[in-house]
């Protein structure tokens, strides 16, 4: 199976992000949506500014102000349990009994991931479980107006708006549409990348020309590259303390999330 076809123009698109990532932002924010409608006609000029084409601006125009992305950005609870209530929480045991299963009917498949990128089934497949239930739930929120949503609000309005870029960026290009389906921030596919990763770290892992993070094989090569590219050492330990864990960390920013991963992942791969 061929894990390969990096997705291209990404120096391109880097610099696109690098740039928006400035807190200098001419458009306005907002901590209600009371002034959506009058924001996008503001944003978009951005947006072209950035290179976004008219099938991304459309999807921009097109979208709405998501209540359930605001309410789910406000109440994240889980991230502040104890390990154990999180993993409990969770269903740690069920996703590495799941887990496990998932890796011996599909061996050849995670082996051959693991010898181009590196990257030990039991991490995917952790991340995999944490994120979707293994593709089971992948989101009930249109990615479009949960990013630009996430970009109009005044919280994080510089970390969202790169990533709000890259959805209209992957519009253009047909990666998505503008009724792509996703979480509540907007994360695509099986393990619930955020545009902008989906666009500098996608691959198309089954060879058929596209990169499809609603395909598991695609979103899990692409899963695999970005934690290479964020410095994997092939071979090294990912546990606390040990040299992958650093990486672990630039998949999510809560500790809880990041040791659950490690202890999960050893399970699995144990």
């Amino acid at each position: 199976m061929r894990l390969s076809s990096i997705l291209s123009g990404l120096s391109a698109t880097s610099a696109v992000l690098i740039a928006l990532s400035s807190p200098a932002l001419a458009a306005f924010c907002s901590d209600s949506g009371g002034r959506y409608e009058e924001w996008k006609p503001v944003i978009a000029q951005e947006a072209r500014a950035a290179g976004v084409g008219e099938r991304g601006i459309q999807a921009l125009m097109g979208s709405s102000y998501s209540k359930a992305t605001i309410s789910a950005d406000r109440n994240q609870k889980s991230f502040k349990y104890s390990l154990e209530k999180f993993m409990q929480v969770r269903g740690a045991d069920t996703i590495v009994k799941q887990a496990r299963s998932r890796k011996a009917k599909n061996a050849d498949f995670y082996a051959s991931i693991e010898r181009q990128y590196g990257v030990p089934a039991g991490v995917l497949l952790a991340i995999h479980g944490m994120e979707t239930a293994f593709g089971n739930y992948m989101g009930d929120t249109n990615v479009i107006s949960a990013i630009a949503t996430l970009s109009y609000d005044c919280r994080r309005s510089d970390f969202f708006t790169p990533h709000m870029i890259a959805a209209l960026i992957l519009v253009d290009r047909g990666s998505i549409s503008p009724q792509s389906i996703g979480a509540k921030h907007g994360e695509l596919g099986h393990t619930q990348f955020l545009p902008g990763n989906a666009l500098r770290y996608g691959v198309d892992g089954n060879g058929d020309g596209k990169i499809d993070l609603n395909n598991v094989t695609d979103a899990l090569a692409s899963t695999a590259n970005f934690l290479r590219q964020k410095g994997w050492q092939p071979g090294q330990g990912y546990q606390e303390g040990q040299p992958n864990f650093a990486v672990i960390r630039e998949w999510n920013a809560a500790t809880v999330y990041q040791q659950a991963i490690a202890i999960m992942g050893s399970r699995i791969d144990g």
